[in-house]
């Protein structure tokens, strides 16, 4: 039985051999050598020299088959993590739930993982399983017949034979890349139940390829979205960015709304979203997620502070009871900051690292907004200010109220520094006069 498959200008036609295994040689697929990092080359090249299965696997083949540039180039053998080191001067294993070994090129790592066997014997379950199902030892070796079925989606199982150039399919993951889905393989809810955040990686390759999930993997992930609480907060906050910062951010958060995993990771920002709470807080997310992509598909840095500052600041504006945003001050933002980091932490452990940044955008807020001569200066230098501009510049542009502060912070940012200092002078000359008005409308109103 032949099936052909069009990827770009090229067609596979991949034979099946058994109703088991897919065998792709090289002359009818699109996977080429020179698409391969060397560092992953070298690696997959000493382990089948030594007698050793050595092949790549995981997303990095499928992003080649798609013609997408992989980020990462992981590799599965039968060595085990000792023989491997053996062979590697540069190897380092890590691990303790699967030992994995990292082979260090500078500051590039190549991932290489044994093949995974099958579970351990039923009488063994209490070791391997959560009550919940989920699963706390995978230290078992085993086969690439064994190792496929451990891994998550179809589209991540396949592997790529430096032996022969073949690929090997197992799963149909080739015709699921071809009709763009995202499927899990095996039982939905178990393999669910064995990890939670598969439910994040399902919505992130969803997001990152602009795949559809196909309805037995999509359908479980409304009523078990709460399994997420059982998850290390830290894990989750590792998680969130890859899915943010992967280049599909606002997708990622349309997916994560589409099926109830919000209030599991965002808990006040979505009671907020929920009750409409803060009138423009969809659109300024929107804002700061298209920035966020923007940036990344422009090669720029993204911080993980700017965008959890974004996720939390409509609990923290919520928590004004309707104050209009020039009315706020630095104290306020401050005690508003830690009520609602508080409790975020217990969703998603946010490194302190991360959460001081975090309180720096947020109290650069009331201080932009009163923007007052040789302090508006200061404020130029201050090590937060472009990212607090940032934030500034996208509340204004989702509420309209500030726009009149975001242009004059743009604008002066253009200047030289006498002109800085001209406009800083004008300013002040403003400010005082406001205050003059100001206090001949409380006499009056005295009179």
């Amino acid at each position: 039985m032949a099936v052909s498959l069009h990827f770009g200008s090229q067609w596979l036609s991949s034979s099946i051999l058994s109703n088991q295994v897919s065998i792709i040689a090289r002359p009818d697929h699109i996977v080429s050598r020179a698409d391969i990092h060397e560092n992953a080359l070298k690696v997959l090249y000493r382990l089948h020299n030594a007698g050793f299965r050595s092949l790549l696997v995981g997303g990095c083949v499928r992003d080649l088959l798609l013609n997408r540039h992989p980020k990462d180039f992981d590799v599965a053998t039968d060595a085990h993590p000792e023989q491997i080191k053996s062979l590697f001067d540069n190897c380092r294993l890590i691990g303790r739930r699967f030992r994995l070994a990292h082979i260090l090129f500078g500051r590039d790592v190549v991932e290489v993982a044994t093949f995974r066997g099958k579970d351990a014997e039923p009488e063994d379950d209490s070791r391997l399983n959560a009550k919940n199902g989920r699963l706390l030892r995978d230290n078992v070796y085993g086969c690439i017949d064994e190792d496929v079925w451990r891994r998550d989606f179809t589209v991540n199982a396949l592997y790529y034979n430096i032996a022969d150039f073949s690929l090997i399919d197992y799963t149909a993951g080739i015709q699921d890349i071809r009709d763009r889905i995202i499927r899990l393989i095996g039982d939905p809810q178990q393999r669910y139940r064995e990890d939670p955040v598969r439910m994040l990686r399902a919505l992130r390759f969803a997001a990152k390829l602009q795949f559809t999930i196909e309805p037995k993997t999509a359908e479980p992930i409304y009523k078990m979205g709460k399994l997420l609480c059982d998850i290390p907060p830290a894990r989750l906050f590792d998680e969130l960015l890859k899915l943010f910062h992967g280049g599909a951010a606002r997708a990622s958060f349309a997916l994560l709304e589409q099926y109830g995993l919000m209030k599991h990771l965002f808990p006040a920002t979505d009671k907020c979203l929920q009750q409409q709470a803060v009138p423009y807080a969809q659109d300024f997310l929107s804002r700061v997620l298209d920035n966020t992509d923007q940036r990344i598909a422009e090669g720029k840095s993204v911080t993980p502070a700017f965008l959890f500052s974004a996720f939390l600041w409509i609990p923290i504006i919520a928590n004004f009871n309707g104050k209009t945003a020039q009315r706020m001050n630095v104290l306020e933002i401050q005690k508003a900051g830690s009520r609602v980091l508080a409790p975020q932490q217990k969703a998603t452990a946010i490194p302190r690292r991360v959460t001081s940044m975090m309180r720096e955008i947020w109290t650069l807020q009331p201080r932009l907004q009163r923007y007052t001569g040789r302090r508006a200066l200061q404020l130029l230098s201050h090590p937060r200010f472009r990212a607090a501009f940032d934030f500034l510049v996208l509340r204004a542009q989702a509420g309209g109220e500030l726009q009149e502060r975001a242009q004059w912070w743009t604008e002066i940012q253009s200047k030289a520094p006498e002109e800085q200092a001209q406009m800083a002078r004008q300013l002040e000359g403003k400010s005082h006069r406001r205050g003059r008005r100001s206090s001949g409308k409380r006499i009056n109103r005295a009179q």
